[in-house]
């Protein structure tokens, strides 16, 4: 379809990847009109993303007979294809860290109408940090009925990584991708593809009708738990798959847990020494603070990213550990938040979905605590940390009332 070039951007001072349409593809009398949407639908659906774990494109444009998407270059880069040998393997703990970064990104994605459809190892990088990034949106399906200009309809994508769903013509969901995940999750742990096969129609087969040979059958070692994981993500009827990747990424969760491993690649004392200063830890003692740090999940976020968006739905309670963040209601910023303060109290005191959206402002590293993991603390910490939210809540409320005009009080 396309050769991508090496350029450099002398406004944003930095290396980015040209993606230059072959012209060739373009007039062809045959898939030339194809070959056109699936052009503008990389550049529109990937101009409506911003995660970190998925590639940026800055820019796309027609200029004449050339067209062309500027994106994010990924220095170093190796696609999960690299990966998928058995004498190649990652380590375990680097799967669940690497498909749990793609659920969260796929879960953006999807919060934003779209479904990625063509999932597999070639279309995720692992740049030189081990940080992942999931790029090729050029078949992606938008849910929004005003852009169908641009879609490509029918049996699009890669068979080995299509689900039951996409391979019978059937309704595309976001888990569609649920199951591309896990086939590529499947494929990391064993260096072996699931639904493998000689022709398309037993490529056919095996994923509309013949189970997976059951993970630990392959490798024993990997925990129970994430067989199970795997075992739901691909189901071959969607109602039973996870719902959402959320729902993957919580059940990922446990994995770390079992296996003994933070979220984040940062050691328990270096959580201690970056906390212990921050306003809402001040009563409690060391033994409660290290409580807390082996209770909460750490995530990190660069510029621009959203961390939550109006109208979702969590019950996670966050605390600013480094960096600054934007309150917005719709497209207007109500506040700016920055280390050792909070927010997610509506969603974590009652469950209800998020009035106002946080991004990050600047690179931001959060602790997101869940009340069923306060719950495996000491009832001493408990007490602790629940009295200091509400006095937290009410310091909140008292503020916000204190800016509200007399009239709307009364």
């Amino acid at each position: 379809m396309s050769d991508v070039y090496l350029g450099y951007d002398p406004f944003g001072e930095r290396k980015v990847a040209i993606k230059v349409a072959r012209e060739e593809k373009l007039r062809d009398s045959q898939h030339g009109a194809r070959s056109r949407k699936l052009f503008f639908n990389e550049a529109k659906v990937a101009g409506m993303l911003r995660h970190p774990n998925i590639i940026e494109v800055h820019d796309a444009n027609v200029e004449g007979d050339v067209w062309y998407i500027v994106m994010e270059y990924v220095a170093g880069g190796q696609t999960l294809h690299s990966f998928s040998r058995p004498d190649v393997l990652l380590p375990i703990h680097d799967v669940v860290r690497i498909i749990f970064k793609c659920a969260k990104a796929l879960d953006h994605a999807h919060r934003k109408g779209i479904v990625h459809r063509d999932i597999k190892p070639k279309n995720i990088l692992l740049t030189r940090e081990r940080e992942v990034k999931i790029g090729d949106f050029g078949i992606a399906l938008l849910t929004h009925l005003d852009v169908t200009e641009t879609q490509v309809h029918g049996h699009v994508g890669s068979p080995l990584y299509m689900s039951p769903e996409q391979m019978l013509d059937g309704a595309i969901t976001n888990r569609s991708d649920i199951f591309s995940i896990g086939v590529v999750m499947y494929e990391l742990l064993t260096g072996r593809h699931p639904f493998a096969a000689r022709s398309l129609p037993a490529i056919v087969h095996q994923i509309t009708q013949i189970a997976h040979t059951p993970l630990r059958e392959i490798r024993p070692d990997v925990p129970r738990v994430l067989q199970s994981i795997l075992d739901r993500a691909l189901r071959k009827d969607p109602a039973k798959r996870y719902q959402t990747c959320m729902d993957l990424v919580g059940d990922l969760s446990l994995v770390f847990d079992e296996m003994n491993l933070a979220e984040e690649e940062i050691s328990n004392r270096e959580k201690f020494n970056l906390i212990k200063e921050l306003r809402f830890f001040r009563e409690f003692d060391v033994a409660e603070i290290w409580e807390v740090i082996t209770a909460t999940s750490w995530e990190e976020y660069g510029a621009g990213a959203d961390i939550f968006e109006a109208g979702e739905l969590d019950n996670s309670f966050y605390i600013i550990v480094s960096g600054t963040v934007v309150v917005q209601k719709g497209e207007r910023v109500v506040d700016s938040l920055e280390r050792g303060d909070c927010f997610g109290e509506s969603g974590f005191i009652a469950g209800k979905v998020r009035p106002v959206g946080i991004v990050a402002k600047t690179e931001v590293t959060v602790m997101k605590v869940r009340t069923s993991l306060i719950e495996r603390t000491s009832l001493a910490c408990q007490l602790r940390f629940h009295k200091v939210f509400l006095n937290n809540l009410v310091e909140r409320l008292s503020l916000t009332s204190d800016k509200m005009p007399q009239s709307a009080i009364s």
